[in-house]
């Protein structure tokens, strides 16, 4: 099968059982998804997990799915509700270990899992203000933190973002102001 085949035929093939298609699929999309998981939820095992978790649910939908948007906007509309339950489950833990937090359990924010290899330097120079970074968006309302991350890092546009959380265009555009203000205001805390 031709690995350039459009993500609409390749999920007409993952309805039809096909498993190449889905390997396909999976490989094509797997960074950029880990990536967003990654940025939201600040974890990298449970980014693991969650990311397992959408691709079960891509071939578990693929006979319901329709091609109304671009793939892509179904998929990250998908990994936008994993992780938003993802969310509220793990409040639910923390109120009943009375809000005990565990730094290790949560992980540091430092991780990340990379498109491109930095040079060490590189790294080095980043390290400090990449964790005030990761730790001003972990302080933002989870929609805020979606839509951010969903523009910055995915470069989507607010009307994929609209459709990826379920709210209006204008909706997206006052998220993305307050966003911007309050990461400001929270980097400059830091």
């Amino acid at each position: 099968m031709d690995k350039h085949v459009p993500n609409e035929e390749l999920m007409v093939r993952i309805a039809e059982g096909n498993e190449y298609a889905f390997r396909i699929l999976v490989e094509r999309h797997q960074v950029s998804l880990l990536n967003l998981i990654y940025r939201f939820i600040g974890d990298r095992t449970k980014s693991q997990d969650l990311a397992q978790e959408v691709f079960l649910r891509v071939w578990q939908s693929a006979r319901r799915y329709e091609a109304k948007a671009k793939f892509t906007t179904w998929l990250y509309r998908i990994a936008a509700n994993i992780c938003l339950n993802e969310l509220k489950a793990s409040r639910r833990k923390k109120w009943l270990r009375f809000f005990h937090v565990d730094r290790d359990e949560q992980g540091s924010g430092e991780e990340n899992f990379p498109d491109a290899s930095p040079s060490p330097e590189d790294l080095l120079l980043s390290k400090e203000r990449s964790r005030e970074i990761t730790e001003a968006l972990q302080g933002l309302s989870e929609n805020q933190r979606m839509a951010l991350i969903l523009k910055r890092y995915e470069d989507l546009s607010y009307d994929e973002i609209a459709r990826i959380l379920g709210c209006s265009v204008s909706a997206v555009e006052s998220l993305m102001v307050r966003a911007k203000k309050n990461l400001q205001e929270k980097l400059q805390i830091l």
